[in-house]
């Protein structure tokens, strides 16, 4: 009875572990999960659950604020923001744009080239949004668009991109 039991607990967690993979790959748009998108204006309501009858649990006030899209619903896209909240927004709330945060604490330099030994143009406080120019393969530097500041910056400072995302 132990090894049927045993067995059949067994067989169920397979199962599960492999609907929850193929969940992971497949997506309501036909889109990655998990991506990347930024927030499209500077006043959206993030809710409890996927549809407006959810209440509101905050809002964010930062246009191109990036976040991760972890799952969607019709038309709500469930998103992790830099600090790791999760919320639900409706799609028509977030941009395809690509933009980083600066998440590392204090000042951080901004490059000439993607070489921490190069000359330094701008310094950036942490939660500054810039828009991400590229990212190359095999590099540990990003060139972001501050405003009129154009340089590059590690990515381990930067919510927004993955670790080894290449963007041209």
């Amino acid at each position: 009875m132990k090894f049927l039991f045993l067995t059949l607990s067994t067989l169920t967690l397979s199962l599960s572990l492999i609907f929850s993979a193929q969940a992971q790959e497949e997506s309501e748009s036909g889109l990655a999960l998990p991506r990347m998108v930024s927030l499209r204006s500077s006043l959206i309501n993030a809710r409890s659950g996927p549809g407006s009858r959810y209440p509101i649990e905050w809002v964010y006030k930062q246009k191109g604020a990036p976040v991760e899209i972890i799952a969607e619903f019709e038309l709500w896209r469930q998103i992790r923001d830099w600090e790791g909240a999760q919320s639900w927004v409706h799609k028509a709330m977030l941009s395809g744009r690509r933009f980083v945060r600066v998440t590392k604490p204090g000042q951080n330099n901004i490059y000439s080239k993607p070489e921490t030994e190069s000359q330094i143009v701008a310094y950036v406080e942490d939660g500054v949004v810039g828009e991400i120019d590229k990212c190359p393969a095999q590099s540990s530097m990003c060139l972001i668009k501050f405003d009129n500041i154009r340089g590059w910056m590690p990515r381990s400072a930067l919510f927004g991109i993955y670790e080894d995302e290449v963007i041209k």
